[in-house]
Order: structure tokens, then C-alpha cells, then sequence
């Protein structure tokens, strides 16, 4: 089954018509060959003495932090210290248990910690030393409601959801942003700021090759992907795909092939990227038989997939035929409302909103998870506010 790339203009045209729309849909089989995702720390496994750490964004609207958690060699969790972003935390209107209605608020990339403050409009960015953070940056990110980071090399593109809805893109030069000229484009949405959680955009990322700014919308079904120019600039118009039913998280398997989170209809589905950067579907959506199927996150040839409605976690690969397939509907119960996650080491960290808490799981080699940290006392989501973001060394 494949899905037409939509013509960008008559969509733009529609989008930009964009009201609160009725109805609230709650919110990396892949091949080896490709298994990078920032917020799980490349991958990488760390030597005796160098355990790496977990990084929890409060998103507190007073005051945004960090907190600091040091992982042992069995991914237990200890505290060792929260940082302040200098900036504030911010929410979507109507958000059912994730305030930011987003993927990718909270990235980790080559000893950087890049930390979206929603409530005042800026990026922070840290530097990573163990289980301490050295802010060094607090840059505006040229527009309302910072939600998600996407970091490649030096390029660094930042989501704005609020208001109209942009792409802001910037070159990380010693450990410094700056924003690219020609590198800030308007999703020509009509949203308020802030927005509402249906109508918000949900993630940017760029794609393995390097020549695609991909971000995922809701309420409009939509992908747009923007061509990055020679010098980081992004192109004047995006292709605009049809990317099934309330698009949300999405991670690639292969440098061409990603998988996409359907939160309104409760399935996983799988895309090419094509050469002039419009999305062709591969095979059918898979569906988990669980609620909002929002984030995703990669664990070696295991899919995992955090389901807010449920508090669920499900797990899917590609097989080596490249069919999409759903492995366990309910690889974990995580009690709390499962939004955000990351990975490294073999361990999947799961953050739940509801519950306030972070949990670990020890992935298997068939994709079973296994309990193996808590960690308490986060901000729970509560009066349309709560954490979100959560990244790993």
C-alpha cells in the first residue's frame, strides 16, 4: 500500500485554515546497517568507570531544569544533581499527559546536551561532563514554543509550535549556535500560542543522508520535508506527504526507510524517503491494539513504542523480508502514562508522565524488557503542565 505525496500548495492553502479541530487523539524492522538516534546516545557503549547518565527535563514552568542520574554497568539509576536552563517550561492547550505534545524536546549528540525552554522561547545548550552539565548557551530559537531539537554534524534545526509554526536551523561551531540564514521556514499554521495540543506540530528530525529537515504534524496527517542546501539553508517550499493518521514520533531503520508513530488510529507504519524528499509507504500500518501510540525509540533490531493511553510499551521489528511487525503489543505495563524515551546500553528508559517517575528496562535479545530501575518524585503531569524530554550518554 503506498500514499500519494500531496500537492504543497493546495495543502499549504489548507493548513493555514487550520482551526482546533473536534476530537482529541492522545498521543528508531529494521536492518542493522543504521542505528543512529541522539536521544539514545548514538549507540555507543561505554567502558568500565564511564557508565554514562540519563538526563530528565522538569519542564517547570517557573524555572526549567535538568535533572542528572548516573547508570551503572545494570542500568540502575542514582541521582547526582539538577541543573537550571535559564529558561521556562511551556504546554500545549488540552495536552491529555505530555505537555509539550512532542518527540525530541531533550537531545544528547556528541558530549552536547541541547534543552528546549517552551515557556520562553529559547534553547539552552549544555555541556557534558559525566554526570555534570556546563550551560553554555541560551539562544533564542527565532520563534513561539520550542518543542523539538534535531542535530546532525553541525547543523542543529529547532521546532517552533506555536503561532504559525517554523523551522529555525543553526550551525553549532565550538560548541556555540548561530542561526543559518535562509534557514527559517513557517509551517503556515494558524495557531495560538500556545497552541493547541491537536494542532501543535510534533517532531523535526534530519534524515541519515543528510539532505532532509523532516517534521511530523497531527491534526494535518501530514510530513513536510524541507531540502538542506549547501550551506544549511532549507529550501523556500517543503514536499508535503500524506504520513496516515495523526503522525507523531518517527525514527529511521535504514537511511531511506523510517518509521512513523499513527496516534490516532493506533499503528506503527513504515515509509521510503524518496530522492526529491516525499514519503512512499511500505506495506500496510501495523496496528498494537493499545491507546496513542506517541514516541519511538530504537534498541538494536527492536522498535519500542511508548502507548500514553495505555501506559503500555510495545515492541516492533522489521523482518528480513522488510515487513513491518508488531512483536509484543505489551512488552511492559508502566502504570503512569508512558510518554518519552531513550536507550543506550541496552536499556530502555521509559519517562511516565502521570507517575512521575522514570523507569529502566533491560532490553533481551528477542525484545523482552525486564524491570531494572525507578527512579521517583519528577513533576507529574497535573494542570496541563508536567516533564517531558529525556535523553542518555
Amino acid at each position: 500500500m503506498k500514499r500519494k505525496t500531496l500537492a504543497t500548495a493546495a495543502l499549504l492553502a489548507g493548513l493555514t485554515g487550520l482551526g482546533a479541530l473536534p476530537g482529541l487523539a492522545l498521543a528508531d524492522g529494521g536492518g542493522p546497517e543504521y542505528r543512529h538516534d541522539d536521544r539514545g546516545g548514538h549507540g555507543q557503549h561505554h567502558e568500565d568507570g564511564d557508565d554514562g547518565a540519563l538526563f530528565v527535563q522538569t519542564n517547570k514552568a517557573e524555572g526549567n531544569t535538568v535533572k542528572v542520574y548516573d547508570r551503572d554497568d545494570d542500568g540502575r539509576l542514582s541521582p547526582k544533581g539538577e541543573f537550571e536552563t535559564g529558561g521556562l517550561g511551556g504546554f500545549t492547550v488540552g495536552a491529555p499527559g505530555d505537555a509539550l505534545a512532542s518527540q525530541g524536546s531533550l537531545i544528547y549528540h556528541d558530549g552536547l546536551l541541547f534543552a528546549v525552554n517552551a515557556g520562553s522561547n529559547t534553547v539552552t545548550v549544555f555541556r557534558v561532563d559525566g554526570t555534570k552539565l556546563d550551560k553554555l548557551q541560551v539562544v533564542w530559537s527565532h520563534g513561539l514554543l520550542p518543542v523539538s531539537v534535531a542535530v546532525r554534524g553541525d547543523l542543529v534545526y529547532v521546532l517552533n509550535a506555536g503561532g504559525e509554526g517554523s523551522v529555525q536551523g543553526f550551525r553549532l561551531h565550538k560548541d556555540r549556535l548561530s542561526p543559518i540564514e535562509g534557514a527559517h521556514r513557517s509551517l503556515g499554521l494558524h495557531n495560538g500560542n500556545p497552541p493547541a495540543f491537536m494542532t501543535a506540530p510534533a517532531q523535526v528530525e534530519i534524515d541519515p543522508e543528510g539532505e532532509f529537515v523532516l517534521v511530523s504534524t497531527k491534526a494535518a496527517n501530514v510530513m513536510f520535508s524541507y531540502e538542506i542546501g549547501r550551506h544549511g539553508e532549507l529550501s523556500r517550499h517543503p514536499v508535503i506527504s500524506d504520513a496516515g493518521n495523526t503522525p507523531f514520533g518517527f525514527t529511521f531503520d535504514t537511511e531511506d526507510t523510517l518509521l512513523v508513530t499513527e496516534s490516532g488510529s493506533n499503528e506503527l507504519s513504515r515509509f521510503e524517503l524518496e530522492k526529491d524528499g516525499g514519503l512512499d509507504q511500505i506495506g500496510p500500518s501495523v496496528p498494537n491494539g493499545q491507546q496513542a501510540p506517541c514516541w519511538i525509540q530504537r534498541v538494536g533490531d527492536f522498535f519500542f513504542v511508548a502507548n500514553a493511553g495505555s501506559s503500555t510499551i510495545s515492541s516492533y521489528k522489521v523482518d528480513h523480508d522488510g515487513k513491518l511487525v508488531l512483536v509484543k503489543a505489551v512488552a511492559a505495563d508502566t502504570g503512569g502514562g508512558s510518554i518519552d524515551l531513550t536507550a543506550s546500553d541496552g536499556f530502555l528508559y521509559v519517562q511516565n508522565a502521570a507517575a512521575g517517575n522514570v523507569q529502566g528496562y533491560e532490553v533481551g535479545k528477542d525484545g523482552s524488557l525486564k524491570l531494572v530501575t525507578e527512579v521517583k518524585g519528577l513533576p507529574k503531569f497535573e494542570n496541563g503542565i508536567g516533564m517531558e524530554g529525556i535523553a542518555a550518554s
